[in-house]
């Protein structure tokens, strides 16, 4: 026990990816809080478990067995936060009859902490979005995009700061860059901007102007490309102070997050959960009580 100890303690002196839970005696022994982290992306109005129809996704996914999931997590863990990494829309006929509103009233039913924005939560146009929003008991964070001249001016937030046992998680959002992706004509006078440039700056204003212990993007960015287009890799090479990027748009399965060095040469965990609610993202995050260490832990769950 003494060896294993000693392990653990000495794991959580930087940020690093362990793939087995820690024990919670131990956690008790040595004053550490579990922060647990679900979240989703692209679920795109896939508000059913898909058909029996001898497809590869059959069976799988639907929000009814989601919340049960979430439920579950959520009597078993202390300290848990539910976020979403956008593109709710789109994708059944749910969002074609009824425009993106059962899709929020469900999330607000399984009390979703906050989400950012996809590229196709504009399919209904900025007008169709800003109709839906007030169904959301959660914010939608998003610092790249610039509504200034839209109806969406002061209707989102560049991030939210959670208090969790006393640890502030800085949470913010990245949109991918619209052009060439939606018309024009949907999104209006939404400006983009750089995500690297922003992401550096609210990832600092987070860590030290409003002392957050632990700073989460959530990226509507894309995983990876194969050109120099901006994605969670990327960003995360090109960051300073962002912990975890939870990642959306490219539909990706991760089993184990992607583990990329910062410009500092520290470690920016990155996850993405698929797409359609077939896969349920989660860490596990350990701190110690000088928050000083942390741990990632990740256990991402089929949604079956």
């Amino acid at each position: 026990m003494q060896r294993r100890d000693f392990l653990v303690k000495s794991t959580l002196s930087t940020l690093g990816l362990a793939m087995s839970g820690i024990p919670d005696r131990i956690l008790e022994v040595h004053d550490i809080t579990r922060l647990t982290i679900l979240h989703t992306n692209d679920v795109h109005s896939r508000i059913d478990p898909f058909p029996m129809d001898g497809s590869r996704n059959a069976g799988q996914g639907g929000v009814s067995r989601r919340a049960t999931l979430v439920e579950r997590v959520r009597k078993s863990e202390d300290h848990v936060l539910l976020f979403d990494c956008g593109d709710i829309f789109q994708g059944t006929p749910y969002f074609n009859f009824f425009g993106g509103e059962l899709e929020l009233k469900l999330m607000s039913k399984l009390k979703y902490d906050a989400t950012t924005i996809g590229n196709h939560d504009f399919d209904g146009g900025i007008d169709g979005l800003e109709k839906q929003m007030p169904h959301a008991d959660f914010p939608f964070l998003v610092a790249n995009y610039d509504f200034e001249n839209t109806i969406l001016h002061n209707k989102t937030k560049p991030y939210q700061i959670f208090i969790k046992n006393g640890i502030r998680i800085g949470v913010f959002g990245l949109g991918i860059e619209l052009t060439g992706l939606v018309p024009k004509a949907l999104y209006k006078e939404t400006q983009y901007m750089d995500p690297i440039e922003v992401g550096n700056q609210i990832s600092k204003r987070l860590r030290y102007d409003e002392k957050c212990d632990f700073v989460i993007c959530l990226s509507h960015l894309g995983y990876r490309y194969r050109s120099d287009k901006v994605s969670d890799v990327v960003l995360a090479e090109n960051s300073e102070e962002i912990d975890v990027i939870l990642g959306g748009h490219t539909h990706t399965f991760m089993s184990e997050p992607h583990i990329e060095m910062n410009k500092k040469g520290e470690e920016v965990v990155i996850n993405q959960a698929g797409w359609a609610g077939i896969m349920l993202g989660r860490l596990d995050v350990y701190f110690e009580k000088n928050k000083k260490g942390k741990c990632v832990s990740c256990k991402n769950t089929y949604v079956v």
